[in-house]
């Protein structure tokens, strides 16, 4: 699998976990060079806080296009710091 965003491959692994839907990618898949924390939270009643981060990459920003939960529950502890895309951000 592989996130592009922007003509820039954000991650790419054979070792994505899927949940709803999504392909939540393994840290070291993720270009961390590429990630800024944005602040930016959610909670999900399942998983926990999720915490943001936003893609600078081609001279442009794409503010909160990534999760990720760094202190899952209990329920989503095998997604702990597994990064997950949306906002534009296609993974295939």
């Amino acid at each position: 699998m592989k996130a592009v965003w922007n003509d820039t491959v954000i991650a790419e692994s054979d070792d994505t976990i899927v949940v709803e839907g999504n392909h939540y990618f393994p840290p070291e898949a993720v270009n961390q060079d590429l990630m800024t924390a944005s602040g930016h939270t959610s909670n999900c009643p399942w998983k926990g806080k999720a915490d943001y981060l936003s893609i600078d990459a081609g001279g442009q920003v794409n503010e909160n296009a990534a999760w990720f939960y760094a202190d899952p529950l209990e329920k989503a502890v095998e997604l702990k710091n597994y990064v997950a895309f949306w906002n534009g951000v296609e993974v295939s």
